[in-house]
């Protein structure tokens, strides 16, 4: 967790196999600790393809079989078709000329939000930021995409900046 944080949550990611890969990890984790995701993530890695989206949006029933009998992942069958579900809406953002991380980072208009709280009790689960992005993933043929879901996703991926002042490595400008 320590690693994980220290070196890549909340650093700004334009990265649209990347962007998949937080997009899923963080549908995984509802419901479970990040410990366990962070746990399960070169299981996922694997069973999903490296998250070439082009890849995962042709895993048909018996691709699906398998991942539910996958000790690697999250054996959750709505997680898992949602995965796919989010590979195939990429292709279809791909198809329109628009990339993930264009349309990710548009909800916060192309630049970090930088929040500045003093303690982690402060940060929010949601925003208006992560209910317009739910909102609008969800009319691209995103799944498992609520606002929580979006907002997890926008800590990890830098869309903002939630650590904390005093944060030793990437601690706002007060």
């Amino acid at each position: 967790m320590e690693r994980y944080h220290d070196t890549e949550w909340g650093i700004p990611s334009r990265d649209d196999v990347h962007l998949f890969e937080l997009l899923t990890l963080e549908g995984a984790q509802a419901g479970l600790s990040w410990s366990t995701i962070l746990n399960k993530r070169a299981g996922y890695r694997s069973a999903f393809a490296g998250f070439d989206s082009a890849k995962v949006a042709r895993f048909g029933a018996p691709r699906v079989a398998a991942l539910m009998a996958d000790a690697g992942i999250v054996r959750n069958r709505l997680k898992i078709e949602s995965t796919i579900a989010n590979a195939k809406a990429i292709e279809a953002l791909k198809k329109d000329g628009v990339a993930l991380h264009e349309l990710l980072w548009s909800f916060v208009e192309d630049r970090p939000i930088v929040n500045r709280w003093k303690t982690l009790a402060e940060l929010p689960a949601k925003t208006a930021e992560s209910e317009a992005m739910s909102k609008g993933l969800k009319r691209a043929g995103f799944r498992f995409v609520g606002p929580t879901v979006c907002y997890s996703l926008m800590q990890a991926a830098g869309l903002v900046n939630d650590h904390v002042l005093g944060c030793a490595f990437r601690s706002p400008k007060r």
